[in-house]
């Protein structure tokens, strides 16, 4: 691997986390600056190499897979400048989203809102759309207020609702088709305390009440444990504090034993035993009893998950939630599939993102796991049946079977992204197979 200005031949294959993409790239490099990305871009280009940039793979699909020159943005971390009186925080793109929330609370200032984990690059995870629950609030990429993307001939662009305002409405959630992010501009907030609020419920009432649990707190989820009618669902809503953090035992307990360690364990004997999923639910659903705490935001909306699994998620207009996860329910309910992981339960506001799948519409989204090394075909195609009947929008990152055509139906504004990608990479430098597939030659 070279690092520096220098792109060497690679003899690597990359990996993705769940195992399931791999590719070979012809050479890489891991620059250590704006200019060092521009310089290397243009080389791969003279040699009609494509390129990408990867960040930890969290992705399901093959957004970041390339045969040329792949881009590790490992030496592009870091916060390069914090405005107080604007409430902002720029940082490199390569910045893990555990280090930017841990220099953040040092700083006294949070991120609205976050998805459930944080291992990701902060431009991996806006790049594919990645959100956690809000009522007011939820992807990751609606809290940008400016971005860096350097395109395809090496032009630095810095863009913003002001500056360049058309590629800022589409590379927030650029699905790495336009250019490479080297720089993102957040809003910011003084940090604040939330109250965690988690207990069980069962599925029937739930999905009753859902309309009234989403507006009656700022961040509401839960999880459906298939063969089973049960839920364990989480409340968060702001407080004035102070922090009262689960306790060790709680912590080790509900996190680490029954979140992950337990739970391998669990799936190891269900992908061994199918016939004992079932029975395991029951058991499983039960097993998390209901506690309450508060924290700083990131150490509340976050969680280890280290159990590896394979995933798809929709997201539907939310009043179609209900529905679409009763049929759901009954699909599993009358098969022969043996699920051995919840099903989860999010929601975002509409948002003004050219592809977010929360574009133009209030939403819900549904996600279905399967332990990796599991069969999913079959539960994700019936899954996958569901949703689009539902006018669902897949989850960029993860497993699913659209393509051009249908998304060119889903979204509004789909041709204005794909004219701007026509004007930005007419070579199509940044293009892979996926891409193709779901944005068209």
């Amino acid at each position: 691997m070279s690092t520096g200005t220098g792109s060497g031949k690679s003899t690597a294959t990359w990996r993705n986390w769940a195992g399931n993409v791999t590719a070979r790239p012809a050479r890489e490099t891991t620059p250590a600056s704006v200019d060092e990305l521009a310089a290397a871009l243009r080389r791969a280009k003279e040699d009609g190499l494509r390129a990408k940039a990867v960040g930890t793979g969290h992705s399901f699909t093959s957004t970041a897979s390339t045969d040329g020159l792949l881009i590790r943005p490992d030496l592009l971390t870091g916060i390069r400048a914090v405005d107080r009186a604007a409430g902002t925080v720029t940082v490199e793109a390569g910045t893990p989203l555990k280090r930017l929330n841990a220099a953040l609370a040092r700083e006294g200032l949070s991120l609205t809102n976050m998805g459930d984990i944080m291992e990701q690059t902060v431009s991996g995870a806006v790049s594919t759309g990645t959100h956690g629950t809000g009522r007011d609030s939820a992807s990751i990429a609606a809290q940008i207020v400016g971005l860096e993307l350097v395109t395809a001939d090496g032009t630095v662009l810095t863009c913003s609702a002001d500056e360049n305002p058309d590629v800022f409405a589409a590379a927030r959630i650029g699905l790495g088709a336009l250019g490479v992010i080297t720089a993102i501009t957040f809003a910011v907030e003084p940090i604040f305390f939330l109250t965690a609020r988690e207990e069980p419920m069962t599925f029937d009432e739930v999905t009753e009440d859902f309309n009234a649990l989403v507006t009656e707190n700022e961040h509401f989820e839960f999880y459906w444990f298939p063969h089973t009618g049960n839920c364990n669902t989480k409340r968060n809503n702001r407080s004035p504090g102070p922090a009262a953090p689960p306790g060790k035992v709680s912590a080790f307990v509900e996190d680490e034993l029954l979140s992950n360690g337990l739970f391998q364990v669990v799936n190891s004997v269900g992908r061994a035993f199918p016939a004992t999923i079932p029975g395991i639910a029951k058991i499983s659903s039960k097993a998390l009893s209901a506690r309450t705490y508060t924290d700083i935001p990131y150490k509340v909306f976050t969680s280890p998950r280290r159990v590896r699994f394979m995933e798809m998620e929709y997201a539907v207009p939310r009043e179609a939630l209900v529905a679409a996860l009763r049929e759901l329910k009954t699909m599993v309910d009358r098969s022969r599939l043996r699920i051995s992981f919840p099903v989860e339960v999010r929601t975002a506001p509409a948002d003004d993102i050219t592809l977010s799948t929360a574009s133009g519409r209030d939403t819900a989204y549904i996600a279905v796991h399967m332990y990796r090394g599991t069969p999913y075909q079959a539960y994700f195609t019936a899954a996958e049946r569901i949703f689009t009947a539902h006018e669902g929008r897949p989850h960029w990152g993860k497993v699913h079977t659209r393509d051009a055509e249908y998304f060119s139906k889903q979204y509004p504004r789909f041709g204005e992204f794909t004219a701007l990608r026509d004007r930005l990479d007419s070579d199509r430098m940044f293009g892979n197979d996926y891409l193709r597939r779901i944005l068209g030659a």
